[in-house]
């Protein structure tokens, strides 16, 4: 079992930063990435990023565009997610989940959700 906890979370205004973390704990041997995935109100969880460790690989959603950053304390077992030029519609709760596929974006794939961390971008 891995327990996942996300913070980092506020209330920014258009344009500012924030790095949210998701720290994991338990069985985090058994999974192959981490992904962070972000629900806004009345909408579906969507891929925003995920790190893989064997190999070294990072992927974002589209519409990151250049704006985020994942990485990882291996050491810490810790995955960050710095987000800069932050827009309002990036305002959701951002959740961390892990996968035993190194390479999966699909939300049906991850698992060991966190209670997830709320980022409000204001205009």
């Amino acid at each position: 079992q891995v327990r996942l906890t996300e913070s980092g979370g506020g209330l920014v205004q258009a344009g500012g930063s924030l790095r949210l973390s998701c720290a994991a704990s338990g069985r985090t041997f058994s999974s192959a990435a981490m992904g962070w995935f972000r629900q806004a109100p009345g909408q579906e969880r969507e891929f925003v990023a995920r790190i893989s460790w064997s190999p070294d690989s990072t992927s974002y959603g589209s519409f990151v565009k250049g704006r985020f950053t994942i990485s990882r304390d291996a050491a810490k077992n810790t995955v960050y997610l710095q987000m800069n030029s932050l827009k309002p519609e990036d305002t959701a709760i951002y959740y961390c989940g892990t996968t035993s596929t190194w390479w999966e974006s699909r939300v049906d794939q991850y698992r060991n959700w966190g209670q997830g961390t709320q980022v409000t971008v204001s205009s």
